[in-house]
């Protein structure tokens, strides 16, 4: 049976299981040698492509919107994300990590292998992460917590408990943790004012994009 067929069947699995599917295969990243990360990170990116294709018809929320917030969002968090990097304690980092982070070392100083996979990981966190990410955690996510009835939940109804959560577990999904967490904040906030995701989903690749050029440029590999 074709997997839009059997998500159809649940509004939660449609939005979450694509989010756990694209988890698996970025946890078989860098475990069967250095350049593997590499090719998972391609096979995740277009596992990601076919996943919203999939999903589009059955999530109405994921849709793209753009508007100054969008952009005020996701140019403030990507200045935030860098700034704070030296003042807290991050989780998760080895040097080898760091290392095997850089293309360049791994296939050869901008050879057409390293500079496809720059490219890649650059398209695949803009294009791909931003609407998994959140529709897993802002239209899912949020409203599961305030209600197992998720879909009674509006988009634009403000709850603490929920609001700082969602955030929380985001946050820690990153090794930047506090920035996550502020990240996380707000996405959220977008989400509230303007009463759709899309928002968010623009600021999030906003934001992805400039820190996937950001890394390329000073070979700030440890944000990736």
């Amino acid at each position: 049976m074709p997997l839009r067929a059997i998500l159809s069947r649940s509004p939660a699995a449609a939005r979450v299981a694509p989010f756990v599917l694209f988890l698996l295969l970025t946890a078989g990243q860098g475990h069967f040698g250095p350049a593997s990360a590499y090719w998972f990170y391609l096979a995740k990116t277009v596992a990601g492509l076919w996943l919203i294709r999939e999903v589009w018809p059955l999530v109405p929320e994921m849709r793209w919107a753009f508007s100054w917030e969008a952009v005020a969002a996701g140019v403030g968090v990507v200045v935030m994300w860098i700034g704070l990097d030296a003042y807290y304690p991050k989780i998760g980092f080895a040097k080898a990590a760091v290392e095997n982070a850089n293309p360049n070392l791994v296939f050869g100083a901008h050879s057409p292998l390293a500079v496809f996979f720059l490219a890649v990981h650059v398209i695949g966190m803009t294009v791909v992460v931003p609407p998994l990410e959140e529709v897993f955690y802002r239209s899912f996510l949020y409203r599961f917590i305030a209600r197992p009835d998720f879909l009674a939940v509006r988009l634009n109804q403000f709850l603490l408990l929920p609001f700082l959560a969602t955030a929380i577990v985001f946050g820690f999904e990153h090794s930047q943790w506090l920035a996550g967490i502020l990240c996380g904040l707000a996405y959220q906030w977008l989400v509230l004012r303007k009463n759709r995701l899309g928002d968010a989903i623009t600021a999030h690749a906003l934001t992805n994009l400039l820190l996937g050029l950001w890394v390329v440029w000073r070979g700030a590999w440890n944000f990736w």
